[in-house]
């Protein structure tokens, strides 16, 4: 690896006057960069004088190290020297760069050069860099490093240009000086500047502080009346006033009879939805005015809350009405449904625990008499329409019936239709022997010599025969002809006999229709069950004193808050 070189600074002395020896004029001597030189030198003029030698050989030696050196060659004295051409820096650049570059060589970490740009901003020093920092501050004396030069930054102006000593206990004097004031020695009234600014941010502070003790004060009153002294007397009232209550707590849920039917019926049979109105039927009717009173009439509600022990707030007066007996009842008696279990839950609340649980098992005793009577009258309204209708068919059935015995005891006869089938029957059979009787007499003709015995006898048959088939002929010509014929008795038996078929029919569909709304009516019975049974509590369940307490100074401190909050709002809006 090959690193680019480095050209190397040199002094050039200035010759005097032209055929005059060189020298130093009182050693003023600068130095020239190799590169701006042979920039600045011509490429086609030779070198006139030894010292034009010496400055090429001397850059070709910082361009090509480490070659050798070359020895110089002996210049003839005869040649004046030539001015030299290009860019020649003073020698006062050249000694600041000569110390830059061993400010270098120091190895000065990075905090050490900010310090030391921060101590020349504040001296308003011209720095260039940050090396150019620590030049500048040596140069002026000051210790770019030292730590008390830093705090030194921030004392007052009177003691910027003291006298300060370094590490080492010498003293360092930082030119400029200024001459201390000579301090005066007579009192006075007058205060600086700075004593009156203290005091009057001291005066200031107090009347802060003042005003602050006011205010704090004027809170705490205001508390201490609207808060803290209502939570106490809330307090004391929970702890040394009110009668303790027992609770008896009590669960039971409604059920429905099984039911073996299908559909969206059979399905939610199970469920607690077949029943959620009768359990929140059973819990409007205990939460009412209607189970207070019944409750009074039966284990004496309104006497046991009138007693002369329990404490006023919770005392129901002598004689009172029942609006204010539904307020008691309605904070004592505490009833809950939940519809995902289809469970009741009720707690009952009494200064006696014996009556607390008296009074629970006399209002689970009404509900269960609630509930049959829902189930009763939801029965007798499904089974009202199936037993009308089943007797009106069985009374249509009786008429119709009467009716058909009415026509046949009318005609005498069982079977009208038989009757004159019979008739026809032998009508029909007197033809046919009228026709043999005939063939016979044809037969006697027929004979050249017939008998005439047999003759007449045979003409006295057909005659005889003729005379029975007429009068059968008007027979059922009588029977088929006018109101009371047979033909018509016949089709008033068979339309009563068609309406008593009918009227069977129905009969039996509405028998089969009543028996059926009997099961499904019987299927949908409630019943009331007791999961949890009311005991009598040996410990007072209310009231809870510490969570009332508690309660009461949450409420009067939102209270207060907001009236606060609105009286400043009101204030603010006022003075605007």
């Amino acid at each position: 690896m090959t690193t680019k070189p480095k050209a190397k600074k040199f002094r050039i002395r200035r010759s005097a006057a032209p055929g005059g020896t060189s020298g130093s004029a009182d050693g003023a001597s600068a130095g020239v960069r190799p590169a701006a030189a042979q920039a600045a030198q011509p490429a086609a003029t030779p070198p006139p004088t030894n010292v034009t030698e010496q400055q090429r050989a001397s850059s070709e030696r910082s361009q090509a190290e480490p070659r050798p050196k070359p020895s110089p060659q002996p210049t003839p004295k005869a040649a004046p020297p030539r001015p030299l051409k290009g860019q020649v820096d003073s020698a006062q650049a050249v000694e600041s760069e000569n110390t830059i570059d061993a400010i270098k060589r120091e190895g000065l970490t990075g905090r050490q050069l900010r310090m030391a740009r921060r101590v020349a901003q504040k001296h308003n020093l011209p720095a260039t860099s940050d090396y150019d920092a620590v030049r500048l501050l040596r140069e002026k004396g000051i210790d770019p490093f030292k730590r008390s030069n830093m705090l030194e930054l921030v004392v007052p102006k009177s003691d910027a240009n003291a006298v300060s000593e370094d590490s080492s206990g010498e003293t360092k004097v930082q030119l400029p000086q200024t001459l201390q004031p000579a301090k005066q020695t007579l009192p006075s009234t007058d205060l600086s500047p700075a004593q009156r600014r203290d005091l009057e941010i001291g005066q200031m502070q107090r009347d802060i502080a003042l005003r602050r003790r006011k205010k704090m004060l004027l809170l705490l009153t205001r508390l201490s009346f609207f808060v803290i002294l209502p939570t106490l007397i809330v307090g004391f009232y929970f702890y040394r006033v009110a009668t303790p209550m027992y609770a008896s707590k009590s669960e039971f849920l409604i059920l429905q009879a099984d039911n073996a039917g299908g559909g969206i019926g059979g399905l939610l049979s199970g469920t607690q939805f077949a029943t959620s109105q009768d359990s929140i039927a059973v819990q409007s009717f205990l939460e009412s005015k209607e189970a207070m009173l019944r409750l009074d009439r039966d284990d004496g509600f309104k006497s046991h809350f009138s007693q002369e022990w329990i404490d006023p707030i919770q005392r129901l007066p002598v004689g009172a009405s029942n609006e204010a007996a539904y307020k008691i009842y309605s904070r004592i008696v505490s009833i809950g449904y939940d519809p995902t279990e289809g469970v009741i839950r009720m707690e009952v609340s009494a200064a006696n625990p014996q009556v607390a649980a008296q009074f629970s098992t006399s209002l689970i005793s009404y509900a269960e008499q609630r509930v049959n009577d829902l189930s009763e009258t939801k029965r007798e309204d499904q089974m009202r329409d199936a037993r009308l209708s089943f007797e009106t068919a069985q009374e249509e059935r009786s008429n119709a019936q009467e009716a058909l015995v009415t026509l046949q005891q009318k005609g005498s006869i069982l079977d009208p239709e038989g009757v004159i089938a019979g008739k026809r029957s032998r009508i029909t059979g007197l033809e046919v022997q009228i026709q043999e009787k005939e063939l016979e007499l044809a037969a006697l003709q027929d004979n050249p010599r017939p008998n005439r015995a047999k003759v007449d006898g045979a003409k006295g048959d057909i005659q005889r025969y003729k005379e029975l088939l007429s009068r059968l002929n008007a027979e059922m010509i009588d029977a088929s002809n006018g109101e009371n014929s047979l033909a018509q008795l016949a089709v008033r038996i068979q339309l009563s006999q068609a309406d008593l078929a009918s009227r069977d029919m129905m009969l039996q569909s509405a028998l089969q229709q009543m028996e059926t709304t009997r099961m499904e009516a019987n299927r949908q019975v409630r019943y009331l069950t007791t999961s949890v049974q009311p005991v009598a509590s040996e410990e007072a369940s209310y009231p809870r004193k510490f969570e009332n307490t508690i309660l009461a100074f949450l409420l009067f401190s939102g209270v207060y808050l907001m009236i606060s909050l609105t009286a400043s709002i009101l204030r603010e809006q006022v003075s605007s």
